[in-house]
């Protein structure tokens, strides 16, 4: 089973990446924040890797951190998510962020996610209460939740729904967003965030 792969990003798509690695071209799907962060062609990449065997062959989800990863393998776990369902989540919230949603029942936050309903949020909250889904921020504590670092609201999922609402296209938001605050950097402010996302859209 793959784990890990290193290697030349060679081609990328809306859903998915090719690694060449030891002259082997592999196909690896991949989350729109994921994809929105990945080098230029030609670069090396490290991707994460979760291995899937269905009955047409075995795919591949590729992860730029092992967090990402761990997160993605504990969603599946929860009755009615797909990897799809997952990679949404993955995409609007990082592990730290699904951490906090968790551990506050934030259904509202986990339920921005595309193809993710009321139902579905309120199960994901409920199911991964207590369960450890990153490294480092979050420790479990005696009453099973989590202890709760210091973290901002969503910027991501607000500029994202403002950029919705302007009649911007989700997944062209969600990349704009991802590269507005890769310049800006996490801590930047809501506005300025969307100001940046319609720069990059060249609004």
């Amino acid at each position: 089973m793959i784990g890990r792969l290193r290697g030349l990003l060679l081609e990328t798509t809306d859903e998915e990446v090719l690694v060449e690695c030891g002259g082997v071209g592999y196909v690896v799907r991949c989350g729109i924040r994921t994809i929105a962060n990945m080098p230029e062609l030609g670069a090396e990449v490290i991707l994460h890797i979760e291995s899937q065997t269905r009955e047409d062959g075995t795919r591949l989800y590729g992860f730029l951190n092992k967090d990402e990863r761990k997160a993605y393998v504990v969603l599946q776990g929860v009755q009615g998510v797909g990897p799809k369902a997952a990679l949404s989540v993955l995409d609007i919230l990082t592990p730290q962020q699904l951490a906090q949603a968790v551990a506050h029942e934030d259904k509202t936050a986990v339920g921005r996610a595309n193809g993710v309903g009321p139902k579905l949020a309120q199960r994901i909250v409920i199911e991964l209460k207590g369960k450890v889904l990153m490294s480092a921020e979050f420790a479990p504590i005696a009453s099973g939740g989590y202890a709760p670092a210091a973290v901002t609201p969503t910027v991501n999922g607000e500029s994202v729904a403002a950029l919705m609402g302007l009649g911007v296209s989700e997944q062209q938001s969600r990349i704009a967003v991802d590269t507005a605050l890769k310049t800006l950097g996490p801590e930047a402010e809501l506005a300025a965030v969307i100001r940046a996302s319609l720069k990059a859209l060249g609004k």
